[in-house]
């Protein structure tokens, strides 16, 4: 197989991800939940590794004609943000009262972060709430917040767009890789678990609950340390 077809290739299974967004979408549509999730999954998926399957295969050098940056950015733009905003205004995540103002913010905050040539620090952390709306939808159905609870993350994730607080990228940042990559499995392990038992209303404080909890106090930890400790 020669260097530019597989440099295609590669082009292709990004490009995957724009019609896994449709699929998340429709059914929101059809008021299917969990596949919107399962959809959006396999689209974090793909994004998570797509990039270092183009610097391996040197796409820029063999596809010189595509520009896999944007196009990554416009599918990522449907995928962490066109798709859970519209979730989070038609299942009634947030109420009435303020959906449009919420879809507002969410949307044109989610613009300025793709737009900012400042996102990410030397060290491939981001700088500001990376616009992961994805994950932030995930979090609300998991744990059953309220409208209102809903209504104050979003605000407090909005203006974090705007503040220099460092998140960590699993893939890129070099800092403790081996570990990241762990508890990212991790993550994904549980949190897969915790959302079959949603599905199944077996939702529980069990121990895979405790595990998926300590996943996220380590993403949490090397928020705070690389913005408070390693500072640059």
């Amino acid at each position: 197989m020669s260097k530019t077809l597989i440099a295609y290739t590669i082009h292709l299974f990004t490009v995957s991800g724009v019609f896994l967004s449709f699929l998340a979408l429709n059914s929101a549509v059809n008021g299917n939940i969990t596949f919107v999730f399962i959809f959006l999954a396999l689209a974090l998926f793909v994004d998570g590794i797509d990039g270092t399957l183009a610097r391996w295969a040197d796409v820029k050098l063999h596809t010189p004609i595509i520009n896999g940056e944007v196009l990554d950015n416009i599918i990522d733009f449907l995928n962490y943000v066109f798709v859970p905003a519209f979730v989070l205004y038609t299942l009634d995540f947030i109420s009435d009262d303020f959906k449009l103002i919420s879809i507002f913010i969410i949307l044109s905050s989610s613009c300025y972060t793709f737009a900012n040539n400042d996102l990410k620090t030397k060290d491939y952390y981001f700088s500001g709430f990376p616009a992961l709306w994805n994950i932030v939808l995930f979090y609300f159905y998991l744990i059953q917040t309220s409208q209102t609870v809903n209504l104050v993350v979003i605000i407090l994730l909005t203006i974090a767009t705007f503040i220099p607080f460092k998140f960590t990228h699993p893939m890129r940042v070099v800092d403790n890789r081996k570990l990241t990559i762990f508890f990212l499995l991790v993550w994904m392990i549980t949190s897969s678990m915790m959302l079959y038992q949603r599905h199944y209303g077996l939702y529980a404080l069990d121990l895979n609950y405790y595990i998926w909890m300590i996943s996220n106090l380590y993403f949490m930890y090397t928020t705070l340390k690389r913005t408070y400790v390693k500072k640059d």
